[in-house]
């Protein structure tokens, strides 16, 4: 008789060879600053990283687990794919087992291309393309019509269609795109300050050109002189029309320039292509400079903003065009999606509902779909990138999440959590950093780093539960059930900023006085209108520091030692002491190695493939030359000072030989707002967003601003941080400061003077003052989200 195994109980004391790999194993891992961490992290789990900032977090998760996953995963590849992929160098582990495909879910900020939206980032647009090219009245073709990345192309000629036997010769070819031909489907147009280009006083062999790059000992010069379409001895202003097209507006045309076939372009569209048309902010700084100056950018006044052209704005169903939708908040567009019965697109109009619906389930209802993607924060786009994956088919892959909470009020924390739950009951691996404790208490397996940041962490100091945690005497243990009390008594305020009719973005004409000399808090859940109403009514200026996350601007030769100025005086010293000049201890300038021009790498151009970057063999990554680190003050070298935390700094230099009062100030300003274990030579490219907020907000401490902006200073920070900076904001105010903060966080709530609740909903369910007062205020009325949370941190 034959037994059926899958019925079979003795089936189950014997379980499959291949059920028996449910742990991904990590053993000596040496990235960054881990010392060599050996862990067991469970599959199909939720498993919470957590660690003072710099603790290593993110050199596990992704510089070992994931990228080694990627890695991988490119190698399955043919050599062909892998010529266009990066080159992934395999980290410094000694074993890795049991890895599934890792799908990293981080906080860079999506592609800032003028063309990219929120619609095209989560293929919502796609879909809306096609139910528009299905029911849109008139039809006006397929759902490239409807696309404002497809140009409308019209060609003559013959052209050869092969349809078995037969071969038919058309005439015509035509493809109907939906771009605006005005603006190119980027919605605004761009106006050139010719004054900006060139001084029309000036030969272009005096140098009349002044656009980057554009000397006439350069190539373009040589193009230009050489051209033969004008004289380049006369003054431009002097030029017949003729000539000054072809200056400016001159087709690309095939010259000979000394021999050699070259092609010549007039200066706009060379400029549109190599200047205008990508991001301002990825260009460099001197470039960006004179792009702000030359440049006007206005809506396009063809399509007005829409980016889409008059067909494609023509095609509509019950009264509302594409253009009109995707301007809708995704909350509203879900409801219009739902009111259509329409039997022949139904599996559409519920795979276009199910996506809203993930919207609305991630707090991002708010939004719509032609919100430009480079507008987003971190955050948002953090949770527009996990849209796509809450719908995904794949299970027994693993997600990696980084601080997925950041920019969330406690409200939409709940929701989060129950998405990652969710990721993990489809059977996948869900590997979270996070430092919010509502987050760790979800875990079903914690792992601490620490027990402190740079050299000082890297190690691991527990593994296990969330009670184990509690229990354990870790940093993170001690600090796991930290609430912050309410404020016995308040401070007065001794004046106001008054705004009034504030409109900007969702704000319902906002009438509202922020108290001035307090620690003003202003609240409400993601999308109520926070940010607008601080940063669109408070400009930075004339007394006003404004702080906030974005990016710095500055190269990979840039660390928090040149950022902030601390560089300047520790070359002098050096000079000194030294009897040298300061140029000398500059990797920027005559100290730098030859070989690698003081990066300390040597990066390799790979044309087609992703550039490499190896360790300079000469300097050994010290980014000097070697008679340089000749020259000691208090006994160590240059690239040795560089190569200290802020909190060695400000011992090395606070007494002794090596006392520079002037670097003091501004390391102990850096140790104030929480990165003293930053080493002064780290590349800026490296640091989060956090990290980057703190950065500036230490650089501008020292500036005569009487009113201090910030955006979520808690990004990024540990738990027993956020103490710090609470103390950091009050020495601010204590000196004569306003402070005036844009948080989540409860503990910087209940430690505010004054608190501004915006709300009640997010998008245009929100824009109102819902609660203005002290927070033992908001804490007694809990009228709204805010106050209900803060009642339950502090338990009252």
């Amino acid at each position: 008789m034959s037994t059926d195994t899958r019925t079979d109980p003795r089936s189950a004391a014997q379980p499959h060879g291949a059920d028996s790999h449910d742990l991904i194993r990590v053993l000596g891992a040496r990235v960054n600053n881990l010392k060599d961490v050996s862990v067991e992290i469970p599959k199909r789990r939720l498993t919470v990283f957590t660690g003072v900032s710099g603790s290593g977090k993110s050199s596990l998760v992704f510089g070992t687990v994931a990228a080694e996953s990627q890695r991988l995963i490119n190698e399955t590849y043919s050599s062909f794919v892998q010529g266009f992929m990066p080159t992934l160098a395999r980290p410094e582990v000694d074993v890795l087992e049991g890895l599934t495909t890792a799908i990293i879910v981080d906080q860079q900020r999506l592609g800032a291309d003028p063309r990219s939206t929120v619609g095209t980032a989560t293929d919502a647009n796609a879909m809306l393309r096609i139910l528009f090219s299905r029911l849109g009245q008139p039809h006006i073709g397929s759902p490239n019509a409807f696309s404002f990345n497809v140009a409308s192309v019209r060609a003559s000629g013959a052209i050869t269609v092969e349809r078995g036997a037969k071969k038919t010769v058309k005439a015509t070819f035509n493809r109907l795109g939906g771009m605006c031909p005005r603006c190119e489907g980027r919605g605004t147009v761009t106006d050139i300050d010719l004054s900006q280009l060139y001084d029309d006083s000036k030969s272009l062999n005096e140098g009349a050109l002044t656009i980057p790059g554009y000397s006439m000992d350069g190539w373009y010069g040589r193009i230009f002189k050489g051209s033969g379409f004008f004289d380049p001895d006369k003054p431009i202003r002097k030029y017949t029309k003729k000539e000054l097209h072809d200056l400016l507006h001159k087709e690309p045309t095939k010259i000979k320039v000394e021999g050699i076939n070259l092609t010549y372009e007039g200066l706009i569209p060379k400029i549109q292509k190599s200047m205008l048309s990508k991001d301002v902010d990825a260009l460099q700084p001197h470039v960006r400079a004179f792009v702000e100056r030359a440049m006007t950018f206005t809506v396009c006044p063809e399509c007005d903003g829409t980016r889409l052209s008059d067909s494609a704005r023509s095609s509509k169903i019950g009264g509302i065009s594409i253009a009109d939708a995707c301007a809708m908040q995704v909350s509203d567009l879900a409801e219009w999606v739902r009111g259509l019965d329409e039997p022949s697109v139904a599996p559409l109009l519920t795979a276009l509902a199910d996506t809203f619906d993930s919207f609305a389930e991630i707090g991002l209802g708010y939004l719509s779909l032609d919100r430009p993607s480079g507008t987003l924060s971190g955050g948002e786009a953090q949770r527009v990138k996990m849209i796509r994956h809450l719908g995904s088919s794949l299970t027994d892959v693993t997600y990696v999440f980084d601080e997925p909470t950041v920019g969330l009020h406690p409200h939409d924390i709940q929701r989060m959590n129950g998405l990652l739950l969710r990721l993990r009951d489809k059977g996948n691996t869900v590997l979270v950093v996070e430092h919010k404790p509502e987050v760790i208490a979800i875990a079903d397996h914690v792992i601490d780093l620490g027990p402190g940041a740079g050299t000082a962490g890297g190690t691991v100091c527990f593994e296990g539960t969330v009670d184990g945690l509690r229990a354990a005497g870790t940093v993170t243990g001690r600090h796991f059930d930290d609430r912050a009390t309410l404020k016995e008594s308040v401070r007065k305020p001794t004046g106001a900023l008054e705004i009034r009719g504030a409109t900007a973005h969702n704000l319902r004409g906002v009438d509202v006085d922020i108290p001035l000399g307090v620690l003003a808090v202003v609240t409400g859940v993601a999308g109520s209108g926070k940010s607008s109403l601080v940063h669109g009514s408070i400009p930075p200026g004339e007394g006003v520091v404004s702080v906030d996350q974005s990016a710095i601007r500055g190269s990979r030769r840039s660390n928090p030692a040149t950022y902030t100025g601390l560089l300047e005086p520790i070359r002098k010293a050096f000079a000194k002491a030294n009897g040298v000049k300061p140029a000398l201890f500059s990797a920027n300038s005559e100290g730098a190695c030859p070989v690698c021009n003081g990066a300390g790498v040597i990066y390799t151009d790979l044309a087609m493939m992703a550039g490499v970057a190896t360790t300079c063999e000469e300097c050994e990554g010290k980014r000097f030359q070697a008679a340089v680190l000749d020259y000691h003050l208090g006994g160590r070298d240059i690239s040795e000072v560089l190569a200290m935390s802020v909190a060695e700094a400000e011992e090395f230099f606070g007494a002794g030989e090596a006392r520079i009062p002037a670097a003091h100030a501004i390391l102990g300003r850096l140790a104030d707002v929480g990165l003293g274990y930053l080493s002064l030579g780290q590349p800026l490219t490296t640091l989060s967003g956090g990290e980057r907020q703190r950065l500036k907000l230490a650089t501008h401490m020292a500036d005569k601003g009487g009113v201090y902006v910030l955006d979520e200073p808690t990004a990024g920070l540990h738990l027993a941080d956020v103490e710090q900076l609470l103390g950091l904001l009050d020495r601010l105010v204590d000196s004569g400061k306003s402070v005036i903060v844009v948080e989540h966080h409860q503990a910087v709530m209940a430690h505010a003077d004054w608190i501004i609740d915006l709300g009640p909903g997010a998008g245009h369910d929100g824009g109102r003052i819902v609660f203005e007062g002290t927070p033992a205020d908001l804490v007694a009325s809990r009228t709204t989200l805010t106050g209900t949370h803060l009642a339950q941190y502090v338990s009252a």
